[in-house]
């Protein structure tokens, strides 16, 4: 991965990162986060994977459902956040669209993506400090501006 800042000013800070065939994007970005300590963040990125696999939370199981996608398709939207968790580290949330090679599409909140070729992303640090904290009655972890 290399990673570039972009831009700085008014306590925000802009990266952009590009990802490499073959890194696996969730821990990539995840593993930037921690290195820039980001405690609240929003992101957007474009690329492809040659696989992937995203999740549809089960509120009734209190798990994410896994959907794999086991073939090569285009990262169409990527959108998400990075607050503190409960760990005092950064945690990513990140949803995504992929686009298949018969145009339909497979979406949800990515578990796991290989790159290939590549994926672009936008980085935007907020000058607030976000926190995410478990709901147990949920089984899910989410933003608390109270907390925040």
């Amino acid at each position: 991965m290399k990673s570039k800042l972009v831009a700085e000013g008014a306590g925000e800070r802009t990266f952009v990162l590009i990802l490499d065939p073959g890194e696996e994007a969730f821990a990539a970005i995840a593993a930037f986060a921690r290195e820039e300590s980001l405690s609240g963040a929003s992101l957007t990125a474009l690329g492809a994977f040659e696989k992937a696999t995203v999740g549809w939370f089960d509120l009734a199981q209190k798990t994410y459902r896994k959907i794999p996608v086991d073939q090569q398709c285009e990262v169409l939207s990527a959108i998400g956040d990075i607050a503190t968790g409960d760990d005092g580290k950064p945690s990513v949330h990140l949803h995504v669209v992929l686009g298949l090679s018969d145009g339909s599409t497979r979406g949800g909140h990515l578990i796991e993506g290989t790159v290939r070729p590549t994926l672009e992303v936008t980085l935007v640090e907020t000058p607030s400090h976000l926190r995410r904290k478990q709901r147990p009655e949920l089984g899910i972890a989410l933003i608390d501006l109270t907390a925040s």
